[in-house]
């Protein structure tokens, strides 16, 4: 069969996957033969799928590494503003295929793989997720730099490189188990490992004050070794570098001081420093004050700013020669960007950096530091707020308490000279908060160290300035912006969900994938009965292939044609879970009474990991599993309601499950979502919403039309109200709604768990007597809400015009937006659509 013919019968050539030239697939197929041969060491008689998966996932990585090192050269030639975006956390997920899509390589490398007698698909399912995130934050900093490369800003995003991810999850007997996510066992093929810029970093110690200025000595020092992996924009052959740093003893360790437990004990001790890059904290919006955990956050930092500083003095492009000493210019070359408060030691560094090392003298250099960083804050939870203990900072990091101290003093001088009097004021804004065990408040350390401050929705950013951060607005209100979150449509359109990319670039081109404004033009044929018909198909198509997945992985059959409605995220009490299981308790009951009646099949899917120390959060997910062990196997309630928990939800599974989506829940407590991105990347799917008018759901809500989403319950307004009024009182709505006592009843009473009837005991005393999040004051709305979404799902044709709709309307979802923004409105650099020349170009 020829060549052309093959690729028509394997899958329609689409443009949007590239093009696969005859010269391209050949040359593919070399050298997969090549990295096979003489990187794995193995023939085809003897090589497994994961041979296979590196040889390909090699032959990928040469098409990066010629515009890998082209990109830092032109970097050093142009020598832009360089932007650093420090994150503790960066959820990457899979690198293979979507190298390939921003490369234009998938269909050639399809049709290699395929000449070769290779699966794709189970290829690529050899790959290990990067899981080094907790959920939104992680996945953010990841969007972000897919953005920042492609939107060709000279970029870096710093971390840690962690042994162990995010856990995995088993559900046993219907409760969550963790397991250890060893990714890194048959090793990375994406990182390259930079022993020849190690940077040594320090704990522990004291402080002396000399007549040179102040030393930091006695201290413990470990090695910071970068690992780094190629970002590689779309289609505009730059690729920049992600660093995450690995924690290394240095080699006289625990040797120098004439060590009594001998040399083996000596050696055998390196672990312990080398813990600090082992493992993930796993908590999501909660923060757990570990020695460990401060010591990683100085490590990510420590380690940058030293990279940061040589950066900035060498200019010139493979010259270690210093050129730059005057710091005055550092704003000017480089931007610092905090994702949330772990990487705040960022400033008291600096300042020591600037201060101790380079000799400034206070003022210029804390002007230089304010002007470099920018803190995001993700949260206004108050348990997810970092809070360190002093006693700890004094033994851990005693020059950066000094200087803490420092910034403290005179910043309580300037509050005092603007509000004079107010000691009360100045309690609050301090950056050590008094009481039992002092402590530093790293938000405050954020703010008054940064030129700029950020919430990630419209709503969010309000709430900060009316709340968390009044009086630091009142003091500095042009400190303060929003930057409302986004989501990259490479990874998140393109690569998850080729079908619908091309139904829409059948219509209206490809330029969408870079502009994602274009989506607009699709309102054009809202009533084009083809296009709807497209729009409808794909979604089936995708439902039916995750109804496979769904049976292969799990065991569990499902029904194609009901509603497929997902609630997948972090299990936490503000995310309110638990009135998604009123509702399925709710439409089972309604079912068991009237089985003759016609009812909407739904097919209700949970996923989302529990922090290991959170009890209720693991209560919750042993109550959905319950749930479903009920209504599954009722054959009164046949194939109309299916309850699955989705075990081990994470970048991957969510790349397979959003596209299958015909219902996004996102039923937050309005005020307690900072902004949430799975609800951007189920309406850019083609789900419909239905949710709180929290978090970016407001600014979904005004892109798409208030009246295409299913928005219920209270807003901000009416919670803030309640509080201040007579306040929320569970039992008044138990007593008053008689399915919701039926439901509460049922949990109460054992119907779902016949052999442990108080199981869920605990979970009905916090709905009950302490629920801060009010899911009963909502239940009732959100039940109508829900009747409202099942009348429209029995009228297709309406159901996916209102999907086109919110398709339509989610151009400003884009993390290009984002970007965009913070590139202009906070680092002071211009982002550009222009591509530089291909490794086989000249430079211009």
């Amino acid at each position: 069969m020829d060549q052309g013919s093959m690729i028509v019968l394997q899958k329609k050539q689409i443009s949007v996957r590239g093009l696969a030239g005859v010269e391209n697939v050949a040359e593919l197929k070399l050298a997969f033969n090549r990295h096979l041969h003489f990187t794995l060491v193995k023939d085809r008689n003897v090589a497994s799928k994961r041979d296979y998966y590196f040889a390909l996932a090699n032959t990928v990585r040469d098409h990066l590494v010629g515009r890998w090192i082209r990109t830092q050269q032109y970097y050093y030639e142009k020598d832009p503003k360089r932007v650093y975006y420090i994150s503790l956390e960066f959820y990457m997920g899979r690198t293979l295929q979507n190298t390939m899509v921003n490369l234009a390589l998938e269909n050639a490398c399809d049709e290699a793989v395929y000449q070769l007698g290779l699966d794709m698909e189970e290829l690529e399912d050899m790959e290990e997720d990067a899981g080094l995130g907790n959920g939104g934050l992680g996945r953010l900093a990841a969007c972000f730099l897919d953005s920042m490369a492609s939107l060709g800003l000279a970029a870096y995003g710093y971390g840690i490189r962690y042994e162990f991810g995010i856990f995995n999850q088993k559900i046993v007997n219907g409760w969550q188990v963790e397991e250890a996510d060893d990714w890194l066992r048959y090793g990375n093929p994406w990182e390259k490992a930079r022993p020849e810029y190690m940077r040594p970093v320090r704990f522990y110690g004291r402080t002396e004050h000399t007549p040179d200025g102040v030393k930091w000595v006695d201290t413990q020092v470990v090695l910071a070794l970068p690992y780094d992996t190629p970002i590689p924009g779309y289609r505009n052959n730059i690729v920049n570098t992600m660093r995450l740093w690995s924690a290394k003893a240095p080699c006289d360790f625990n040797l120098k001081d004439f060590n009594v437990g001998g040399y083996i004990q000596a050696v055998l001790d390196r672990n312990l420093c080398e813990n600090i890059s082992r493992v993930l904290y796993p908590n999501d919006n909660f923060f757990e004050g570990k020695e460990l955990r401060l010591k990683q956050e100085y490590f990510v930092v420590a380690a940058t700013l030293q990279d940061i500083v040589r950066r900035f003095k060498a200019s010139k492009f493979g010259s270690r020669e210093i050129v730059r000493t005057d710091f005055a210019h550092l704003p000017n070359k480089v931007a610092i960007q905090l994702n949330d408060t772990h990487p705040a030691m960022a400033i008291p560094e600096l300042m020591r950096v600037l201060v101790d090392e380079e000799k400034l003298d206070w003022d210029k250099a804390w002007d230089v530091c304010v002007r470099t960083c920018a803190y995001t804050n993700h949260t206004v939870l108050p348990e997810a707020l970092e809070r360190w203990p002093i006693d700890l900072f004094q033994h851990l990091l005693p020059r950066h308490l000094e200087i803490i101290f420092e910034i403290n003093r005179r910043f309580l001088q300037y509050v005092a000279s603007k509000f004079p009097g107010d000691n009360d004021r100045l309690r609050r804004m301090s950056l050590i908060e008094e009481g039992g065990c002092k402590k530093v408040n790293m938000a405050h350390l954020c703010i008054v160290g940064s030129h700029a401050v950020n919430g990630v929705a419209r709503i969010h950013s309000e709430i900060l300035i009316a709340t968390l951060f009044k009086d630091f607005y009142e003091l500095d209100p042009h400190k303060f912006q929003n930057k409302t979150n986004g989501i990259t449509p490479r990874r998140w359109l393109v690569m998850c969900n080729p079908g619908l990319a091309e139904v829409i670039a059948e219509r209206i081109g490809e330029e969408f994938v870079r502009d994602l404004d274009q989506l607009k033009k699709l309102l054009k044929f809202i009533n084009d009965d083809a296009f709807i018909r497209d729009i409808a198909k794909i979604k089936q198509e995708n439902k039916l292939k995750f109804a496979v997945h769904l049976e292969e992985h799990y065991k569990v059959k499902i029904n194609p044609q009901s509603m497929f409605d997902f609630q997948v995220k972090r299990i936490h009490e503000y995310k309110r879970q638990l009135l998604n299981c009123l509702h399925m308790i709710t439409y089972y009951n309604r079912i068991k009474k009237e089985p003759n009646k016609h009812w909407t099949p739904r097919t209700i899917m949970v996923g989302g990991k529990a922090a290991p120390g959170y009890h209720t959060a693991k209560m919750i997910i042993r109550l959905i599993t319950a749930i479903g062990e009920v209504v599954n196997h009722d054959p009164v309630i046949g194939d109309r309601l299916k309850v699955i928990f989705l075990e081990n939800y994470r970048v991957t599974l969510a790349e397979k499950a959003i596209p299958s989506a015909d219902l996004s829940e996102q039923i937050s407590t309005a005020g307690t979502e900072a902004s949430g991105t799975g609800n951007m990347k189920f309406m850019l799917n083609g789900a419909l919403t239905i949710g709180t008018m929290d978090g970016a759901n407001v600014e979904m809500a005004e892109e798409a039309g208030e009246k295409n989403l299913f928005i219920f319950g209270m807003r901000v307004e009416d919670v803030d109200a309640m509080d201040a009024g007579k306040g929320y009182h569970a039992s008044e709505y138990y007593n008053r709604i008689p399915e919701l006592k039926q439901a509460m009843d049922q949990i109460a009473g054992g119907f779902f768990s016949h052999k442990q009837p108080d199981l869920f005991k605990e979970l009905v005393d916090l709905l009950m007597h302490h629920d801060r999040f009010k899911v009963f004051a909502d239940y009732e709305a959100y039940i109508k809400c829900q009747d409202k979404v099942n009348e429209l799902y029995k009228n297709p044709k309406e159901w996916t015009k209102m999907v086109i709709h919110n398709i339509a309307g989610c151009g400003k979802f884009s993390s290009d937006r984002t970007i965009s923004q913070y590139a202009r409105e906070i680092w002071g650099v211009e982002p550009s659509l222009e591509k530089i020349p291909a490794p086989d170009e000249q430079l211009k």
